[in-house]
């Protein structure tokens, strides 16, 4: 018999993959989800259940969708994936509460702060978080323009580079600002290496755990395909500090660029696994594992010493249907 059922969101996500087969291979009976049609899924096959769920912006159908699976298929943790639906998630904790599954995210404070980058940013400016990229609203004409050109645009709460806009020239910017939505932020432009930390944290902060990668090669949403995955304990020592700060519990990832320099500039921290998060698992550490023992009250193992790997992600064909 199985020990416990875990449901695995948008399965369809760079991340489920790694998802599913570690909770398979402790034994966990796993259901899987995805908006799109099961033939569609090639990991709709690896799953003991799937369901075809609706969208997450149509959150009260998202939201009885994920009550009734939970209690048809007696589920004990839940896995969101992606940042839509653990947007929505988190404020439906207590209806999850009480059915007696376990959301497996950071606790409620800590995904709105991580969820809006103007917060974040002030947070951590607040409490003395020295990598920073000044950053402004962009119609506070009091700093940015001090800057000089170009800049960059994004709004507080975007996903996966979604909305990213660079400025090169002032007339474009002014020209933005005239119609531009409030909550977007402007920045330096930075130029350098985009560098992904898949981040693991007890609850209790005890103990963290970071993995670097230096994104070599990467999609138009910001996905790394190919990767050097590194060790550095001046970054590390950085994303420590930045995970108690945020009381982050169990894996997230962080994303940082790297200057010519070598000075690290943090720039969000995404709370759910990285779409990369199987090229920390191969190179150095059970990331989804050790995120599991974070809430079934087991303590996160060690990280011992590792390579550096470089890793390339290719893409395989499934036949999932034919008739």
């Amino acid at each position: 018999m199985m020990e416990n059922t875990v449901l695995v969101t948008a399965i369809g996500s760079f991340s489920a993959d790694i998802s599913i087969k570690t909770a398979k291979q402790q034994g966990w009976r796993v259901i899987g989800c995805d908006i799109y049609p099961k033939e569609w899924i090639a990991d709709a096959s690896n799953v003991h259940v799937f369901y075809r769920a609706p969208l997450a912006s149509d959150k009260e159908a998202y939201i009885d969708f994920i009550l009734s699976t939970i209690k048809k298929e007696r589920v004990n943790y839940l896995l969101p994936s992606t940042d839509y639906e653990i947007d929505v998630l988190n404020k439906h904790r207590k209806e999850i509460a009480e059915t007696g599954t376990i959301l497996c995210i950071s606790d409620f404070d800590t995904i709105e702060l991580c969820r809006d980058k103007w917060q974040l940013y002030n947070h951590l400016k607040k409490v003395g978080f020295s990598h920073l990229i000044p950053t402004y609203l962009v119609n506070d004409k009091s700093n940015h323009m001090d800057f000089g050109f170009p800049l960059v645009g994004k709004p507080s709460d975007g996903r996966s580079s979604q909305g990213l806009k660079v400025f090169c020239k002032e007339h474009d910017f002014h020209q933005f600002q005239l119609a531009a939505p409030k909550n977007y932020l402007v920045q330096p432009k930075i130029e350098g290496t985009i560098i992904t930390v898949d981040v693991v944290r007890q609850p209790d902060g005890q103990k963290v755990v970071a993995i670097p990668r230096k994104e070599l090669l990467r999609t138009l949403n910001g996905a790394g395909t190919t990767v050097l995955v590194y060790s550095d304990q001046k970054l590390c020592q950085i994303c420590y500090d930045l995970a108690n700060l945020l009381n982050i519990k169990g894996c997230v990832n962080f994303e940082f660029i790297q200057n010519e320099d070598g000075d690290y500039f943090f720039l969000e921290c995404n709370p759910r696994f990285s779409g990369g998060i199987e090229f920390s698992c191969m190179a150095a550490y059970q990331c989804v594992r050790n995120h599991f023992n974070c809430f079934t009250g087991k303590e996160i193992e060690e990280l011992n010493s590792y390579k550096n790997t470089y890793i390339a992600r290719k893409y395989e064909e499934y036949i999932t249907k034919q008739e």
